[in-house]
């Protein structure tokens, strides 16, 4: 089984972090996203995968993810030239899969139980598509399936009287027969191939589409929230692990990670956090639900529920900043005293002087 990884998307509902960075290098527990799904891969066994880029991020990605080796996969780069939807992405790797079954999963899809169980139930029952199904509270805002036993029989996007709770999660397997479905679609009404569509044309023609259930969190990381909420979650997993210098004057509660080279000094660190290397905190609260990326530098602040990325400064903030995504090398300055809380979205390099 192979795998295709979709990284085209420009994640528009993230500017302008992703104005200079692809939306799937922001990381998660000071770990990009796409980084998640890779690992999640390897953990399944698939070793062969084709990653499907835009133009304007393709450089980014292929810097950071190299040939997979270190995830212990061979990765292929393959480019979308036009945005027009998933299953458009799909087909560009069609020569990538050729007649094998492969895996569809979204590069912006955090998963922590990974994808052994969609994989595993294609391997045994060997449908012509197997879903990834999720329980959710507001339907209205999902492509929901609807099921007759073990399986889905129609699909929905965005129904406004969904007659099922059941979300489709970005995680599917499919054999050769979505590219004949793919083959048959007309755009959308966004003008766009659709995904959903095929799968719905797959079940209309015949095929057999089965679905695993998911239990458990996952998140599409596509809006700020989603990331801070998928932080949050993925904080509150971590195991201890301390390689930096903590003085007398610095207590940690809670689960705490801290990078090789970083310096604690008269600080309160409030796990879960985790801490990146080369990080200085100094006369600071930190956490609880914080991640520091590298080199980031807190002084004479409050820091909580937020994703700090590499280089970013923040010194002398009266308030406490909170529920906050800061881009690299930010630097924020404030003048001291005021108990506000600050909710900021900045991106790469951006700098805000509170004085």
């Amino acid at each position: 089984m192979k795998a295709i990884v979709l990284c085209a998307g420009r994640g528009t509902r993230l500017r302008p972090l992703t104005h200079s960075l692809a939306k799937h290098l922001i990381p998660v527990a000071n770990k990009p996203v796409l980084f998640h799904g890779l690992e999640n891969l390897a953990t399944a066994g698939l070793r062969d995968v084709a990653i499907v880029v835009n133009r304007e991020t393709r450089a980014q990605i292929e810097a950071a993810v190299g040939n997979g080796e270190r995830f212990g996969i061979a990765v292929t780069f393959l480019e979308q030239h036009q945005a027009l939807g998933l299953a458009h992405a799909v087909r560009c790797a069609r020569d990538f899969v050729g007649d094998d079954p492969f895996l569809l999963y979204l590069g912006d899809t955090i998963l922590p139980q990974g994808v052994g169980g969609v994989t595993e139930l294609f391997r045994r029952e060997r449908p012509n598509a197997v879903l990834t199904l999720a329980e959710v509270a507001e339907p209205s805002r999902y492509g929901i399936a609807e099921v007759d036993g073990e399986r889905v029989v129609r699909l929905v996007e965005k129904p406004p009287h969904p007659r099922s709770n059941l979300a489709v999660v970005g995680a599917y397997v499919f054999d050769h027969r979505i590219f004949e479905a793919i083959d048959r679609l007309r755009p959308s009404a966004r003008n766009e191939y659709e995904i959903t569509d095929a799968i719905q044309g797959l079940i209309d023609r015949g095929g057999s589409v089965r679905y695993h259930r998911l239990a458990g969190w996952w998140k599409d990381a596509g809006k700020p929230e989603d990331l801070l909420e998928a932080n949050r979650e993925l904080l509150a997993r971590l195991e201890p692990r301390i390689e930096g210098a903590i003085d007398e004057g610095s207590s940690i509660t809670g689960t705490a990670v801290i990078g090789a080279g970083s310096e604690i000094r008269h600080s309160r660190i409030v796990g879960p956090v985790v801490i990146g290397r080369g990080v200085h905190v100094a006369d600071a609260v930190v956490g609880p639900y914080v991640a520091l990326g590298d080199g980031a530098d807190v002084r004479e602040a409050h820091v909580e529920e937020s994703i700090v990325l590499a280089g970013a400064s923040i010194r002398h903030l009266g308030g406490r900043l909170c529920d906050s995504l800061l881009g690299r090398n930010v630097r924020l300055t404030g003048a001291g005293g005021g108990s506000e809380a600050l909710h900021l979205i900045v991106g790469d390099d951006g700098s805000v002087d509170f004085r």
